[in-house]
């Protein structure tokens, strides 16, 4: 007898057409998931600036006010974003001191005495807070982030650190892989007895405007964070526009009048709320803003994520 094999393979042309079809989808869905992944990251970087706005309010519920952000400079430059963990932590972890002079050092006022002592038992009482948990607060030293021969990058002081990891620390979890930290979030607290924001109003300086943006400075200059620790491009957001102001003033960056950045990017942001359009006026005047550098990792662009 004849057996007769019914059997019928794929051809080229339907082989083809199936993996036409899936690369197709890939280029769907891959976009998407990223997308998500990118939402997600966002919504848990909001998260995280709504629990330190928390913490800061309940600092100022005991202190009366918000901690300063103005730059320091005794033994150590010390900006807003170091001056913002002292605050919710302290200068050691273990609790802000209210004695505090907000110097690197942790030294007070004349630079005589520690204020800082974990030594002390009355100091250690004196102590307030954290008021943040530090067992999920993204706490890193500058010098376990930046690798440059900066000063200021070497110093061992604290910062808060984003969401947006990229940066491959020397500590380990408990499990033995390296914690990987984010970029450093910016703190800027408004001069609230200050009526003055524009940049073109030359009768008033900087430092007596409502916001300061030499307040991280020295933090911003650093460059954007890499996974090396290697500082990369300069932020827009310490582009020099004219000849005292970057972007910090600005509703709308753009390469105009600026050095072009190196990684290409075109507009941004400032902290100017282009709502109120009868004078410059910044985005909360009477408290403080948050800023985390984004998914790019650059302060001063479109995709910086605030507390406004």
């Amino acid at each position: 007898m004849i057996m007769i094999n019914n059997r019928k393979a794929f051809t080229i042309v339907e082989l083809l057409i199936v993996v036409t079809i899936i690369a197709l989808l890939l280029g769907i869905l891959l976009p998407s998931i990223s997308m998500v992944r990118t939402k997600a990251k966002e919504t848990a970087q909001k998260a995280q600036l709504a629990t330190i706005g928390m913490a800061l309010e309940a600092f100022k519920q005991d202190y009366g006010d918000y901690p300063p952000s103005t730059l320091t400079t005794r033994s150590s430059y010390y900006c807003g974003a170091q001056k913002l963990v002292e605050a919710l932590v302290g200068w050691d972890l273990m609790g802000f001191n209210p004695n505090s002079a907000w110097y690197a050092d942790g030294m007070d006022s004349a630079g005589s005495s520690v204020v800082y002592d974990s030594t002390s038992t009355p100091n250690l009482q004196a102590r307030k807070g954290p008021y943040l948990e530090l067992a999920t607060a993204s706490v890193f030293k500058l010098d376990k982030l930046f690798n440059t021969t900066s000063s200021f990058a070497s110093d061992n002081r604290f910062v808060l650190c984003d969401v947006f990891k990229v940066r491959k620390t020397s500590d380990n979890d408990s499990s033995g892989k390296p914690i990987l930290a984010g970029a450093p979030i910016l703190y800027y607290k408004a001069n609230t007895s200050s009526k003055v924001f524009d940049p073109n109003n030359t009768t008033v300086t900087i430092a007596n405007r409502i916001y300061n943006y030499e307040d991280n400075k020295a933090l911003v200059d650093l460059g954007k964070l890499t996974a090396n620790g290697a500082t990369g491009a300069l932020h827009p957001l310490g582009y020099i526009v004219s000849s005292d102001y970057p972007v910090f003033y600005n509703d709308k960056y753009t390469n105009s009048g600026l050095i072009t950045p190196t990684y290409g990017a075109s507009v941004g942001y400032g902290i100017r709320d282009p709502k109120i359009t009868t004078n410059v006026w910044p985005y909360k005047p009477d408290s403080y803003i948050l800023i985390s550098a984004g998914p790019d990792g650059y302060y001063g662009t479109a995709d910086d994520i605030h507390n406004y």
